[in-house]
């Protein structure tokens, strides 16, 4: 059984207000857009140091770490 699907939504959301694209979050995350396809459709997953960085960059909350990385999609 393959593991439930990451709800990244508010992620993008807060990307999208702080940086503009998903590409100039990469380029801030020094990721090739391919790595951050697959990150936020949860292909490959984050890694520690990925969501420190991100939350930095984000200006996210350690306490609001859970809500912007750890949401599953909900299955109807």
């Amino acid at each position: 059984m393959n593991a439930p699907e990451r709800d990244y939504s508010k992620l993008r959301g807060r990307i999208v207000e702080k940086y503009g694209t998903l590409a100039n979050f990469a380029k801030a995350m020094n990721w090739s857009i391919p790595t951050q396809t697959k990150k936020m459709s949860s292909q490959v997953p984050w890694n520690q140091n990925d969501i420190i960085s991100a939350s930095s960059l984000l200006d996210i909350e350690t306490e609001e770490i859970p809500a912007y990385f750890f949401t599953y999609k909900v299955q109807n």
